[in-house]
């Protein structure tokens, strides 16, 4: 199904039993091994060979060489967050709180999405008022009725522990954090993990299932597909990202016809734009006044291979597909975080289900450290530290 959107800086994740590590993953009273999955009698030897890819490779070993990082103090003004995300490139960034000298959140563009639908039509508040506010103000009057923690993980821990964390926990950015020092080192995505799986999956022999076409599989969202109409205002596209938790809306005509697709990414060129103020203009002038040029929609089509979708997706570095038929007419979406389950998850759920696993505890590698460019941004201060690493880029 679609990815759901990024969990923003005031809904993180409840507080969990010390035990429940996350190398012992449990689903409906099963647990996941750390070791290689073999394939029952009668199951397709291929099932278990990315599962098992991702279980024999690190968090650390998708970070790339050299990276930007953009962290925000939580005494930060809102806008001037919003804005810094847009000049930096990035769609998210780790939260510091000075008082508590820890990582507390993450700041992404689904709260941007959240405070301009929650505020835009309140008569209490203008929308203007709310360029005022800082970041901590936001997360005092979203978190004083629960009690919350980052959802993170560590270098050493692998891939598949990632994969598992970002679909438990329906985000889309998952911070890698060194345990020893407490810096956050990189910001693991679905994106990336998929780059990661396409340049290194050469390895070993492609598994037979992915030249099945993509209506044999039913990897994707094909009912009730969230979509929105060139008529209508951006403020209609905030309310479906809000109640629907897309990432994305295909933009149609009146015949259903995909005309452009319209992300969540989309919505913080509105800050860049200083546009806010106007999310009464239609979709169709609002992906006109994109700043960046758009080549189209990139689409795929029911009769295409599973692996044509992949190097698609892999090769363009977008997170979706719209799958389309004959006419352009939308009939699904294929997204990252659907063939991350597919391919990684789901053959674990199903191996879990048929054979009782015993609990084993994680073994913990050697200490590493990431080259990240790190930009630490509070109100009057840039700072940039700078480590040495070597590896490979991926």
């Amino acid at each position: 199904m679609e990815p759901l959107a990024e969990v923003p800086l005031f809904e993180m994740d409840q507080e969990e039993d010390e035990e429940d590590v996350l190398s012992m993953k449990s689903i409906g009273g099963c647990t996941f091994a750390t070791h290689d999955l073999t394939p029952h009698a009668g199951t397709d030897p291929d099932t278990f060979i990315y599962t098992n890819f991702m279980k024999n490779h690190c968090c650390y070993d998708a970070i790339p060489t050299s990276s930007k990082l953009v962290i925000f103090d939580t005494t930060l003004q809102v806008k001037k967050a919003f804005f810094a995300l847009v000049a930096n490139g990035v769609r998210a960034a780790p939260l510091w709180d000075n008082k508590l000298k820890c990582f507390v959140g993450m700041l992404t563009i689904t709260d941007f999405i959240n405070i301009l639908h929650r505020y835009y039509k309140s008569p209490l508040v203008q929308i203007y008022e709310l360029e005022e506010h800082k970041i901590e103000t936001w997360r005092e009057i979203y978190l004083q009725y629960s009690v919350n923690r980052l959802i993170s993980i560590t270098p050493d821990c692998s891939l598949f522990d990632a994969i598992y964390s970002l679909l438990k926990n329906k985000i889309h950015r998952l911070p890698v954090i060194d345990p020893v020092s407490g810096n956050v080192l990189h910001i693991l995505t679905h994106k990336r993990i998929l780059k990661f799986l396409h340049i290194f999956g050469s390895m070993f022999p492609k598994p037979r299932f992915l030249q099945k076409r993509i209506n044999e599989v039913a990897i994707g969202t094909f009912r009730q597909i969230a979509t929105v109409q060139e008529s209508a205002s951006v403020y209609d596209a905030l309310t479906i990202f809000v109640e629907r938790r897309v990432s994305a809306l295909p933009v149609v005509n009146e015949q259903g016809k995909v005309m452009a697709l319209y992300s969540r990414f989309d919505v913080i060129n509105l800050a860049a734009q200083k546009n806010y103020n106007n999310l009464n203009m239609t979709m169709r002038e609002a992906i006109a006044s994109r700043a960046c040029c758009m080549e189209g929609v990139l689409k795929c089509y029911p009769y295409e291979t599973l692996e044509t979708i992949i190097d698609r997706i892999a090769k363009a570095e977008v997170h979706r597909l719209v799958l389309v038929d004959s006419n352009d007419v939308v009939r699904g979406i294929v997204s990252l975080s659907d063939l991350l389950q597919a391919l990684v998850l789901s053959p674990a759920v199903s191996h879990c289900l048929h054979a009782a696993v015993p609990p084993i505890k994680p073994q913990c590698q050697q200490h590493l450290l990431a080259n990240t460019y790190q930009i630490f941004i509070r109100d009057h201060a840039f700072k940039t530290g700078e480590n040495k690493m070597e590896t490979d880029h991926v």
